[in-house]
């Protein structure tokens, strides 16, 4: 067998109006490529500017940034750039995508319901392309389709696109040419527009988060814009974790998180610890107060927005992550066999000469994948998660974190881990509470029959077990267990 043959997903079985839009300028088309700023590895955030000049206090990116505009007679001028962006998911994942203004996804651009804005897209790329503005209300000919409200904006050329926001709200932008190369290769951002008049006070923390995935072979360097299905890789803000920004709150503070989804073909159960919120807004508009309900988790349909609110009134990190399971790993290979509960101990003898420090992995689940200490192939990351504060974290890719604290650092950096006041921290239980309670079985018993029955082996043998009750407080007989090997 060819070692070229021969890599993880191979073996993870055993290792486990057209006028309107004038082109302006023809630049000379680039292949320079700029390089998507990581994320900050303490989660900072960029500090809050209260409501003045603005008229609208900024939402937060996380992992991304706004875009910058300046005011021309009145008109707020932005500028995109289309164009080639190396661009990192997680530290050991790097890939050559297609973005905007050096960035993946593209920057967020912020402005207010009655703006007029006008917005310059040049293409570097070496295909043509459009900007379509998803949700906004506008003009035909700034729709952006190419061949059906513009002709496509060939490399080097610059197209302008001018109206004004008659609405508010969460919206996006992405490329509408080719679409299934251009999006899947990451050109999509965010358009956020605040209210003119808003009825309500600006929210304490307003985040802004865009959901999607990516074909991303393992050891590969472009993303597969061709895939169907099969995807691999699932990204808050084209970061998967432990890649991803954690959000911040102080205790009381009211919360926004609008939601974004332009997954190709995916959509996403995105699920909140600890809190329960309403959806307060879509990217048809805000949701009258007698039509929201409390929920704990928001499904997020490809192509829409969804925007919640909550009080951040418990302290802790809280986990907030699609509760699709497998968008909660990364690269994840599934063509293979189901090894739980199947012997394995004779495996690595027989592989190692194949493949030296070969560990047989999958018999009890995935969960040990990521921390086995295994070396990944290049450019890839493991299956799930990263390390926590307690375990290794046994889920990755669309997963984040909500860090509520009584106060926050002054500058505005990530305040680290939680640390849960005595008495509120699930702990082994202790032997003298199980024997007060009634419980017949340790925690090393219990353990041990886990193991036994996820391997496939006999249970440990069970002394005294305690008397079951039927509803009418009758004792009913326990179950027999036979000790024999599971078949």
């Amino acid at each position: 067998m060819s070692s070229s043959n021969f890599n993880r997903r191979n073996f993870l079985a055993l290792a486990g109006g057209a006028a309107l839009l004038v082109p302006v300028a023809r630049l000379v088309a680039s292949e320079d490529k700029r390089t998507s700023a990581p994320a900050t590895s303490d989660g900072t955030t960029k500090p809050f500017v209260p409501p003045g000049p603005l008229g609208y206090r900024p939402v937060i990116t996380p992992n991304g940034v706004t875009l910058p505009w300046k005011l021309v007679d009145g008109v707020k001028v932005f500028h995109l750039t289309a164009e080639p962006v190396t661009h990192e998911f997680a530290p050991g994942l790097v890939a050559e995508c297609w973005g905007y203004n050096g960035r993946v996804h593209g920057p967020t651009i912020e402005a207010v319901e009655g703006d007029h804005v006008r917005i310059y897209v040049t293409n570097r790329l070496a295909a043509p392309t459009t900007v379509h503005w998803h949700g906004v209300l506008l003009p035909s000919g700034m729709d952006g389709v190419g061949g059906v409200s513009q002709k496509a904006i060939q490399p080097g050329e610059t197209f302008k696109y001018e109206f004004t926001l008659k609405q508010h709200g969460t919206l996006m932008y992405h490329s509408h040419h080719d679409e299934m190369t251009q999006m899947q290769l990451g050109m999509m951002g965010l358009f956020i527009i605040h209210p003119k008049n808003p009825k309500t006070p600006p929210p304490d923390r307003d985040y802004a988060i865009m959901l999607s995935e990516w074909k991303i072979e393992v050891g590969a360097r472009r993303p597969d814009p061709n895939e169907m299905t099969d995807f691999n890789v699932f990204t808050m803000n084209a970061r998967s974790f432990p890649g991803t920004q954690a959000l911040v709150a102080k205790k009381g503070d009211r919360v926004r998180i609008r939601i974004g989804n332009l997954s190709t073909m995916s959509h996403h159960a995105i699920h909140l610890h600890g809190y329960y919120f309403k959806v307060v807004a879509t990217d048809g508009g805000e949701i009258p107060e007698a039509g929201q309900w409390p929920e704990t988790t928001v499904h997020m349909p490809t192509g829409s927005t969804r925007t919640v609110e909550f009080i951040a009134g418990e302290p802790g990190d809280w986990v907030m992550h699609c509760h699709m399971l497998h968008h909660v790993m990364t690269q994840m290979g599934h063509k293979f066999g189901n090894l739980i509960g199947i012997d394995t101990q004779g495996l690595n003898k027989k592989f190692r000469p194949l493949v030296p420090g070969f560990m047989t992995m999958g018999d009890t689940g995935m969960g040990d994948m990521g921390e086995m200490g295994m070396a990944t192939p290049p450019n890839s990351l493991p299956m799930v998660g990263g390390p926590g504060q307690y375990d290794y974290i046994t889920m990755g890719g669309m997963f984040t974190i909500l860090k509520v604290r009584d106060e926050l650092p002054a500058d505005g950096s990530e305040p680290g881990w939680y640390q849960p006041p005595p008495g509120t921290l699930a702990e082994p239980a202790p032997e003298e509470d199980l024997k007060r309670d009634g419980i017949s079985f340790g925690a090393a018993t219990a353990q041990a029959e886990a193991r036994a029955r996820a391997r496939g082996g006999p249970p440990p043998e069970i002394c005294a077990p305690t008397p079951l009750l039927a509803t009418n407080g009758s004792k009913l007989t326990p179950t027999v267990r036979v000790k024999t090997a599971m078949n």
